[in-house]
């Protein structure tokens, strides 16, 4: 049988890349019938929360948000939300946000249908509205050239307005696809594979990355990915935004 010490997991000071092979379930309140992967949090250094959710048929994920705020998109299979008043049936490539101080459940699972969550603490911005509940999916023919390469491209889930102070998108590169440069910003990311292989660079070192596996960079973590494979690859992925670096 193979050894099980070896893995491609790596947690280190600024971003780690953690792997199916080494998730270990979580008990969090309120859900229940399914199993947790908490993937990214602040015991790791993190300014936000992602989590994996895989549900049974009896699965039932409930709660209400406080100070933070909650996307969730679903990887794959179906259920039933409730949120805000409104009760929707939502799909693969579909996706819930939950504003702060509102109550959710998710039923009427599929089994083993994921879900993908992004948890961040909401910062108010002075003259502007908290953002509402709000539905939508992945949609290629959305997606925009990144820096006018085709061969990457870019779907924004969540509206860039300043309201939010988060974003989710959906990167996809076509094989051979790669990003122009190093990339090194003051935002945080949390990435999830939806499709697909890629090397990874991170710090001074490159990762294989695949379907499944999970990222964490810290903000000023110099970052850089290239597709590699016969098929596209796709990750979804979050970052901070519209909000002063430091407090003021």
């Amino acid at each position: 049988m193979p050894i099980p010490a070896f893995t491609r997991s790596v947690v280190a000071r600024n971003h780690a890349i953690l792997t199916p092979d080494g998730y270990i379930n979580s008990n969090i309140p309120g859900w229940t019938g399914c199993t947790v992967n908490v993937l990214v949090s602040e015991h790791m250094g993190a300014g936000f929360g992602q989590m994996l959710i895989t549900a049974r048929e009896n699965g039932q994920v409930t709660g209400r948000t406080a100070t933070a705020q909650v996307f969730f998109y679903v990887v794959r299979g179906e259920c039933q939300v409730a949120v805000g008043g409104t009760v929707r049936l939502l799909k693969t490539g579909q996706f819930a946000y939950v504003p702060v101080e509102q109550e959710y459940l998710f039923d009427r699972f599929d089994a083993g249908t994921q879900l993908l969550t992004f948890h961040k603490v909401y910062e108010p911005l002075a003259g502007h509205l908290a953002p509402e509940v709000l539905f939508g999916e992945k949609d290629d023919n959305e997606a925009r050239a990144h820096l006018n390469d085709e061969g990457l491209r870019i779907q924004e889930l969540l509206p860039q307005e300043p309201a939010f102070d988060m974003a989710v998108n959906v990167f996809t590169y076509e094989p051979g696809a790669f990003l122009p440069l190093v990339e090194t910003h003051s935002m945080e990311h949390g990435l999830f594979y939806l499709q697909g292989q890629a090397i990874y660079r991170l710090n001074q070192q490159y990762y294989p990355v695949q379907q499944g596996d999970a990222l964490w960079m810290a903000p000023y973590c110099p970052q850089w990915a290239a597709a590699i494979g016969k098929e596209p690859s796709v990750y979804i992925y979050y970052k901070n935004i519209n909000r002063f670096p430091t407090a003021v």
